[in-house]
């Protein structure tokens, strides 16, 4: 027997809920310097920042934050000059604010 649900809103597939926060960081899609961008939500599964970078859906990018290791993620949707990523790996509860 196959279960799917189809048409789930974004709210509810989040493994995590989302904390609102402003942290100064960077990001870098593999292969590349990076841009300077502000995180304004952050969970263990994913983040969204503002940025001026130029990113597709689907790169793989780095999240370097102060005092933080970096973390890898996919970015899954880009709107209005914001980046939405899922991290590759949850993480580690202390890196979060």
């Amino acid at each position: 027997m196959i279960r799917a649900r189809i048409g789930q809103d974004i709210a509810d597939r989040r493994a995590a809920e989302r904390m609102p926060v402003e942290i100064d960081a960077k990001v870098r899609e593999l292969g590349t310097t990076g841009t300077e961008a502000r995180v304004l939500n952050l969970s263990s599964t994913g983040f969204m920042a503002e940025t001026e970078g130029e990113f597709e859906v689907g790169a793989r990018v780095w999240l370097m934050m102060p005092g933080r290791e970096r973390a890898n993620a996919v970015v899954r949707w880009i709107a209005a000059g914001r980046i939405g990523a899922e991290f590759a790996e949850p993480l580690d509860p202390e890196m979060l604010p």
